[in-house]
């Protein structure tokens, strides 16, 4: 309601619309299954058919689909022409999206990013969350459509509490698997989860291991439209599934739903702030000493 009702007039009235802005939509299973998530936003699954319906707007509306090596470019340009584009990716490497999602993109000519947790990935199936995932010979199938893969990790993990030298080996060997089974570099990453934006220190860090083992560019869970100052391995995305009307569908590629990112990161750092002023327990507490 804040979106349409208040954020959206705002924008309007109040914006200047200068330099590129591009939408990232962040998808994940395109299946029949109901989430089981308590609140929509947290929901992963988005309905065939509200795909279909979701894919016709960004046709109807004269949207063409670009991958982020051209979103980049675009950036370095600095161009301010006001075409619309939009990048849609996919995280986890579901089946679904072979079965489900591919046919709808292909039927209207669109490109699609997809980013696999290459534990997951094989040459027979294998399950992530109970659902099955691609397979190998799926993923060069794919490839040779026009479908551009990254890295989702190897076990698609919380890095951000991983030792420095389990980060380099998630990100390192799931870029080899992609490579070694596509014949060809990739240049993309995706983070798993929810993206520790709070922590500046982390993210330097990231930013150095990713460009240190060939990564161009990076997306994330930060809430919000790609816009000239971007930081290539960070950007920022949109999260779309079944609870999407085209209302606020249309409101999301238009950039009425950024206001979010704001709060969002505030109430991180102030987690993150809570967290680090909480006493430690110690090593001779009963609760901590005791087995799990």
């Amino acid at each position: 309601m804040i979106t349409l009702y208040l954020a959206r007039p705002l924008r309007w009235l109040g914006s200047v619309h200068n330099g590129v802005r591009i939408p990232i939509l962040l998808y994940h299973s395109i299946s029949e299954r109901s989430g089981d998530r308590a609140h929509p936003y947290f929901v992963t699954e988005t309905h065939p058919s509200t795909f279909a319906k979701q894919m016709k707007y960004v046709y109807d509306k004269g949207y063409s689909t670009i991958t982020l090596s051209e979103v980049l470019a675009l950036l370095r340009s600095k161009s301010s022409d006001r075409k619309k584009r939009v990048v849609i990716t996919f995280d986890n490497g579901y089946r679904d999206f072979y079965t489900h999602a591919f046919p709808i993109l292909k039927g209207y000519g669109f490109r699609a990013h997809v980013f696999l947790p290459t534990a997951y990935i094989g040459h027979r199936r294998q399950l992530l969350q109970g659902r099955e995932c691609l397979t190998w010979p799926e993923v060069r199938e794919l490839d040779e459509a026009g479908v551009v893969f990254g890295s989702h990790t190897v076990t698609r993990s919380q890095l951000h509490s991983f030792p420095i030298f389990d980060i380099e080996r998630e990100i390192q060997e799931s870029k080899d698997s992609i490579e070694n089974e596509l014949g060809a570099g990739i240049s993309s990453f995706s983070y798993p989860y929810a993206f520790p934006e709070e922590d500046r220190e982390f993210m330097h860090r990231l930013r150095d291991i990713l460009q240190s083992h060939g990564y161009q560019n990076g997306v994330t869970t930060i809430l919000g439209s790609v816009q000239t100052h971007e930081d290539r391995f960070f950007l920022r995305r949109l999260p779309a599934n079944s609870y999407d009307d085209l209302a606020l569908f249309r409101a999301k590629l238009d950039g009425d739903y950024d206001w979010l990112g704001s709060p969002q990161y505030l109430k991180k750092l102030i987690e993150r702030q809570v967290r680090r002023h909480e006493p430690r327990a110690s090593s001779t507490d009963p609760a901590v000493a005791a087995p799990q």
